[in-house]
Order: C-alpha cells, then sequence, then structure tokens
C-alpha cells in the first residue's frame, strides 16, 4: 500500500461522516500532508452530467473515459457487469498520499472511527466491529473505546492527530 496513514469513517447514513471529513482534511493539508479520500457509494452515482462529451462516450459504450485539463483529470471506469473491485484493489488505484481517509467501508480491515447520532436510528457499530478505535458522537454513549464529542472537532482533530502519529 502506497498510503502511509489510513483511517476509515464508519457511520450510518446521516450521522455526520461526510461533514466531519470535510473539516478534518484542511486540518491535515495544513500540515503540508498529501490528503486523499476513498468513499464507498453504496448506490448508483454519477460524476458526469447528461449531454456532456463524457457522459456521451459513455452511453455509447466506452468502458474507461479519462476526461482531463488543466486544472484536473478524472477517470471513469463503467464495470458494465462485471464484480466491484475490492477495497484493497481500489486503494491500489490511488496515487500515492501521507494520508487517506476512507469513507463508506463499514467492513474493510482497517483503523476506524465510528461517528454515530442517535437520530439515525440505528445501532452502534462498533461492538461487532475489532477495527473501530473511538467513537464520535453527539450524545453520551456506552463505550469502553475513546468517546469523541462530535460537537468539538478540535478534539477529533487531536485524537486523529495522535491516532495517525502525525503530532
Amino acid at each position: 500500500m502506497n498510503h502511509a496513514r489510513v483511517l476509515g469513517f464508519a457511520g450510518w447514513s446521516g450521522s455526520g461522516k461526510t461533514t466531519l471529513i470535510t473539516r478534518l482534511i484542511p486540518v491535515i493539508a495544513q500540515r503540508g500532508l498529501r490528503v486523499a479520500t476513498l468513499k464507498h457509494a453504496h448506490h448508483a452515482f454519477d460524476v458526469d452530467q447528461p449531454g456532456k462529451d463524457s457522459y456521451r462516450h459513455r452511453q455509447a459504450g466506452a468502458s474507461e473515459i479519462l476526461v482531463t485539463s488543466s486544472r484536473r483529470w478524472v477517470l471513469m471506469h463503467e464495470l458494465r457487469g462485471a464484480h466491484e473491485p475490492s477495497f484493497e484493489e481500489q486503494i491500489r488505484r490511488l496515487s500515492p498520499c501521507d494520508v487517506l481517509f476512507v469513507e463508506g467501508f463499514k467492513f474493510a480491515p482497517i483503523a476506524k472511527l465510528e461517528v454515530w447520532r442517535a437520530e439515525t436510528g440505528e445501532g452502534l457499530l462498533h461492538p461487532n466491529d475489532p477495527h473501530i478505535v473511538a467513537v464520535a458522537s453527539d450524545a453520551k454513549v456506552e463505550t469502553k473505546l475513546p468517546l469523541l464529542n462530535l460537537n468539538d472537532p478540535a478534539a477529533i482533530e487531536a485524537f486523529i492527530v495522535k491516532h495517525l502519529g502525525l503530532a
């Protein structure tokens, strides 16, 4: 793996994983570190817009479309019925980075911060996932793991910096 530090964010939909990650990325990047993210979607999604050339190429049946400009490039790969690549295969596709935040791979065998809110109506993941290293919540949670206040981003940032060895 070409990623020195990997941390997953696990939790049910609506728990605040994306909000937390988008708060943490600039903090880690300000340390001069290269941050990448790997996000798994459990539903169909589209990064392309109908009518754009790349969309038309994909709709016509292209298996890969590389869109490039002076500001960014995106490689889209259509599975066209093939199996979804494994978590390990997806990580290998990423460029080297200093920190990789992973969102949405609940069952990946990596260290994870569980983000939990009671209003999701779902139970905690951590009693059944030995890879969860801490819980971030806006409620009192019974756990032997470190409990981080979801409304205190500085405390969460401090935990992650320490956990990833960035201090």
